[in-house]
Formats: structure tokens, sequence, C-alpha cells
């Protein structure tokens, strides 16, 4: 009995002190392992905040550039017919959505889905502007069509997708 009183006087601090250092050792890797996912956040934002803003710039540049009074007066060299401006204009605003079409990557469904409305928005806008205007008419006159019917629409799916790529980029401050 002696004998099992002596082993227990000996196994019970040493288990104790084997306990304590689990408990020490499991603080530590906890700890460890907080430290370096922030670490790695820390780098991911770094890495990928730059890459965001670039998004969020270009599509901001998209959206202005699309617009149909700054699509006009930059895309309209003067002396086009109308059917010439049309295909002008068409392709430019395809263009501008195509470079750009990367981007989606970087914003949520919902902004990307209101970028791509306002261009449908923009094209709706050039082909309704195209039937309005006779075939053998100038490109003047298909420039005053789109700015009609632009001023009767307001933009309001161009200034919707701006304040939702704003508003996200905004999130990231």
């Amino acid at each position: 009995m002696e004998y099992l009183y002596d082993l227990l006087i000996v196994i019970l601090p040493s288990g104790v002190v084997l306990y304590g250092m689990y408990l020490i050792v499991v603080s530590f890797l906890a700890k460890e392992r907080e430290k370096m996912l922030v670490e790695l956040k820390t780098q991911n934002t770094q890495t990928i905040l730059p890459a965001r803003l670039q998004a969020g710039e270009r599509l901001c540049l998209l959206l202005e550039r699309i617009t149909p009074n700054n699509l006009v007066r930059r895309a309209n060299p003067g002396g086009l017919t109308c059917g010439e401006l049309y295909a002008q204009l068409t392709h430019e605003v395809r263009e501008e959505f195509s470079h750009n079409f990367s981007q989606q990557v970087y914003f949520s469904e919902e902004t990307w889905e209101a970028v791509k409305m306002a261009v449908e928005d923009v094209i709706t806008i050039l082909n309704q502007s195209r039937q309005t205007v006779e075939s053998d008419a100038s490109g003047i006159d298909l420039a005053k069509a789109v700015f009609a019917i632009s001023l009767d629409r307001k933009n309001d799916a161009i200034s919707n997708a701006l304040r939702k790529v704003k508003a996200e980029i905004q999130l990231y401050f």
C-alpha cells in the first residue's frame, strides 16, 4: 500500500505539470495560428486592394466613356453618315465593355449586373436613335437623336451603376 502511495505522490504532480504544459502549448499554438492569419490577411489586403481600386477606376471610366453624350462627342469625327456613325458608336461601346470584362472578378454580382444593364441601356438608346432617323440622314441627325433620347431617359442605368461601383469601393475604406 505504501508503494501505491509513493507512486501516487510521484505521478500526480507530474500529471499536473504535464497538463499545465499541454495547456501552455495549445495556447501558444492558437496564438501563433491567429498571428499567421492576421499576417496573411494583411498581405492579401496589400495585394488585392490596389487591384480592386484599379478595377473600380476602370469601371467608372467605362461608364463615363459610354455615356451617350460623351460617346457621341468622342466617336464622331464629323462627315459620317447615319449608318457609319451608328456602327462607330456601337463598336465603341462593345469595345469598351470587352476591354473591361475581366473587372467583374473584383465586384459583386449585383454591381456587375448594374454595369451590364448600363451597357445594354446605351445600346438600346443607340438602336432607338437609329430607328427614329431616316436611313439616308447624316451622322449629325443621329447624334441629335441620341442626345434627345438620352435626355429623356436621363441615363438612369449609368448613374445607378456608377453609384453601385462607388458604394462597393467605399466598403474598403
